[in-house]
Parts: C-alpha cells; sequence; structure tokens
C-alpha cells in the first residue's frame, strides 16, 4: 500500500504552459461581413424608396400624357378624322408642271397637306389652296416642317393667275385612278372635298371634313400643331424643294 501511494506522489500534477492561449471558438469575419449585408440593403430599400418618390412625382404627367394620345376623352378630339389603318404614299408616277417625271413616294420627309383638284381650280380650289398657305404660315418657325401639295389630277392647262399663288406648293400631276387607291373621301364626298395630311414618312394618316372653310380653319391648325408638336423629337424639317 506505502508503495502505491509513493508510486502515486511521484506522479507530477502538470500544469499549462507559461504562454499557452486558450482555445479561441468565436468566428472571425462575421461582424464585418452582417454589417456589409446590412449596408446594402440599406442601399437597396433607400434606391427603391427614390424611385417609389420620383413614381410618386411623375404620375400626373405620365397620366396626362397617356390621357392626352392614348384615351383622348370626348371633350378633346381631333377636328380631322384620322385614318386607320395608315395608308403608305404608292409606288406611282407623277410629273411636275415642267413635265419631269418624279416618284410620288419622292414627297416623302415632311409632313404634307395635300389638296386635289383639275387644273382649271375652280372656287373651291382656290379656297384650299389659300387655307393650305395659310395653315403652313400659321405654323410660325414649324412652317419649314410642312409642304403643302396640290395634285393636278387631269391634263388642264393651270390659269397663269395662280402661279404667285402657288410658288410656294409643290404641284404635281397625277392620274386620276392611280390616285383613288390611295386617297379616298369620307361617305358621300369627293376627293377634291378635302384636304388630306400625310406624315413624313409617307402615311397617309388623317383627313380634314369637306366643311373646312375660313371660319373654322382654327380647329385644323390645332391638329397640326399637336402632331408636329408630337413628333418634335425625331421629325427634322430640311428636304431639297423638288424642281418645277
Amino acid at each position: 500500500m506505502s508503495g502505491s501511494k509513493s508510486s502515486d506522489a511521484s506522479i507530477p500534477l502538470t500544469s499549462p504552459p507559461e504562454h499557452a492561449e486558450p482555445l479561441d471558438l468565436s468566428v472571425h469575419g462575421l461582424p464585418a461581413a452582417g454589417a456589409a449585408l446590412g449596408a446594402e440593403q440599406r442601399t437597396r430599400t433607400g434606391r427603391w424608396q427614390m424611385l417609389a418618390v420620383l413614381l410618386v412625382c411623375a404620375a400626373p404627367v405620365i397620366a396626362s400624357y397617356f390621357t392626352y394620345y392614348v384615351v383622348r376623352p370626348e371633350g378633346r378630339r381631333n377636328f380631322g378624322e384620322l385614318i386607320q389603318p395608315q395608308r403608305p404614299l404608292p409606288e406611282m408616277a407623277a410629273r411636275t408642271l415642267g413635265g419631269e417625271t418624279v416618284a410620288l413616294t419622292s414627297l416623302k420627309g415632311q409632313w404634307l397637306l395635300v389638296s386635289v383638284a383639275g387644273g382649271q381650280c375652280n372656287a373651291a380650289c382656290e379656297e384650299h389652296l389659300y387655307l393650305q398657305r395659310q395653315l403652313r404660315e400659321g405654323l410660325g418657325r414649324e412652317k419649314e416642317r410642312l409642304d403643302w401639295v396640290w395634285l393636278v389630277d387631269d391634263a388642264a392647262e393651270i390659269p397663269a393667275a395662280l402661279a404667285p399663288a402657288t410658288a410656294q406648293a409643290r404641284v404635281l400631276r397625277v392620274d386620276a385612278q392611280a390616285l383613288a387607291s390611295w386617297l379616298q373621301p369620307a361617305e358621300g364626298q369627293r376627293v377634291e372635298d378635302h384636304l388630306y395630311l400625310v406624315d413624313p414618312m409617307g402615311n397617309w394618316m388623317l383627313r380634314m371634313p369637306a366643311a373646312l372653310d375660313r371660319s373654322n380653319a382654327a380647329k385644323a391648325k390645332r391638329d397640326l400643331d399637336r402632331l408636329l408638336r408630337a413628333s418634335s423629337s425625331w421629325d427634322q424639317p430640311g428636304r431639297p424643294a423638288l424642281q418645277p
């Protein structure tokens, strides 16, 4: 027994080394990662909040444009009749007053305010030519974006007295039958009873009422103003003039 005790006493009780470090069970870097995730979340939330504020501020503008151009409430109608679907300029030949043959599609590139009448040009024809010129001049700085065109649908001689009045017009002779496949009047009217509006891409897209005269020409001008304003971002003036 004493041997046993002596043996136990001989076993030293060791203590941890002086420089030993305790076991570190902490996970390094988690606080920094958490902070980064929190900052990213706050940034994302802030962006959504900013977008929401911008949408709230812009909502009236978006709604007004949608209403103006898409819904078109009863109180705001076009004076002219919109053509649906739009009808592109046909591939047909025309002749200048000097006898040169040109393609009708060469008129593309500008807004066109078009009238149709025989060469003798009766009183209704003269009124239309007057209105075309006045409507164009009334556009002010925007007038260079619109040409006024007289399509003569017969071979009659044009009175010399009309030369000064049509000096700024594009006057072309066309075949009446071929023209009838493109421009068409309202029911019960004749093709020469209207003015027609063609967009710069060559699409006939609006027909003025047969009752257009000086008393209601301001309504036609409002249509022109709206269309030119709506197309100002993509339509530019400056197509070379046709040779007479």
